[in-house]
């Protein structure tokens, strides 16, 4: 039986955290390939450590995008998150790339050919999931870190307060009742800034944001609220940590607030289905909720490397559903073509949408007018309403 009163936490962290740093590159080199050739094959991973930068990886791709081009995507990526440390400087880092053609056993088993259709990338679960409990129908613990993040690195892009560095993270604890989140209990943040900037000016700056993202009355007590609670945080970013692709999924996806298959997204195209198949089902499971079928959905594909078909489809309502899931099953599968090339072509996945991603979450965004974040569109909902 699932509980009604409970706390529950989920934490983000900021485009200058070393992972998201690595992420950011990986991604910034999936969209220069996309750019240049949208049936591009690609799958980078990024090391970031103190003034380095390493690329490894596989690419089937347009000669145009060459060692020098990575390495300038590399480059760019980290000076518009904002380093330009002594450990860390988009300028002075080395880069070294070791980056080469994809396998022709996987380019066999994955591409179409005769009267075979395109196959998946790899095999693997993917889930996707949506909640009402915020109007981005994310869960409300990440919707609210990701926001106090976000608000933050807004200011210091764009305002004239310089004291905070870009590494950062934030947690949020809520209080739910009646299945509800009601009010918080405690917020943690941890932020890079100078040397010479001291505790009680950091908490100056950042108790804005938190005030600004939290409903009103929501606040927890002061002294639940953690401001840099190790005492100071100077050496920040990949200088402090390494970083690495791929190693925040549940920052990317839900906050641990919905099952999560394994596969990381960034640095990878869309005809891996660790990223595309993800994208589709939270596609699904947002416009589910949208369409009021259900208060909150959960939703799982499978594929085998090579397959087109997904091995299988499954809804999971958690006690919230108005209507019956395994119809659901069957109608999903009407309404959209769930093979890797009709998830790419219905979400228009082949364009370099990818590098604004990185950071602050691939779900509960607003579409892009260039297609970014296509995912997010509820344009399903009347189809899914006629069909109930």
């Amino acid at each position: 039986m699932s509980r009604n009163s409970f706390l529950f936490t989920s934490e983000s962290v900021s485009e200058g955290h070393p992972d998201k740093v690595s992420d950011r590159i990986s991604d910034s080199i999936v969209d220069k390939f996309l750019a240049a050739d949208p049936q591009s094959r690609v799958a980078v991973e990024t090391l970031t450590t103190t003034n380095r930068v390493v690329l490894a990886g596989e690419v089937r791709g347009p000669a145009s995008i060459t060692k020098e081009v990575m390495e300038d995507a590399a480059r760019n990526a980290v000076r518009e998150i904002g380093y330009e440390q002594d450990g860390f400087h988009w300028k002075h880092m080395d880069v070294a790339i070791h980056v080469h053609e994809q396998s022709t056993d996987i380019a066999m088993g994955v591409d179409a050919s005769g009267n075979k259709d395109e196959g998946a990338g790899d095999q693997g679960i993917m889930f996707g999931y949506a909640t009402n409990e915020t109007e981005s129908l994310m869960p409300a613990t990440l919707d609210f870190s990701h926001k106090i993040l976000k608000s933050m690195a807004n200011e210091r892009h764009s305002s004239e307060i310089k004291e905070l560095g870009p590494d950062s993270k934030s947690q949020v604890t809520l209080k739910y009742e009646n299945g509800k989140p009601a009010r918080a209990t405690s917020v943690v943040v941890s932020t890079q800034h100078s040397a010479d900037t001291s505790q009680e000016r950091v908490r100056e700056i950042v108790m804005p944001h938190i005030e600004k993202i939290l409903p009103e009355g929501w606040l927890p007590a002061e002294e639940e609220i953690y401001i840099n609670p190790t005492g100071q945080f100077i050496i920040g970013g990949p200088d402090g940590d390494a970083g690495l692709t791929g190693r925040k999924i549940i920052v990317d996806t839900y906050g641990g607030a919905a099952q999560h298959g394994g596969g990381a997204f960034s640095g990878k195209d869309p005809t891996k289905v660790d990223r595309s198949a993800a994208y589709a089902t939270r596609y699904l499971a947002k416009n589910i909720v949208a369409a009021g079928l259900a208060g909150r959905c959960t939703i799982q594909l499978a594929y085998a490397i090579g397959v087109s078909k997904p091995l299988s489809l499954y809804v999971d309502f958690h006690q919230t559903g108005n209507v019956d899931a395994a119809k659901l099953e069957k109608v999903l599968a009407e309404v959209m073509d769930l093979s890797p090339r009709g998830i790419r072509e219905h979400l228009s996945l082949n364009k370099p949408i990818y590098e604004r991603t990185a950071a602050y979450g691939h779900f509960g965004r607003s579409p892009d007018a260039d297609g970014g974040f296509s995912w997010e569109k509820i344009d399903l909902v009347d189809a899914l309403k006629a069909e109930f």
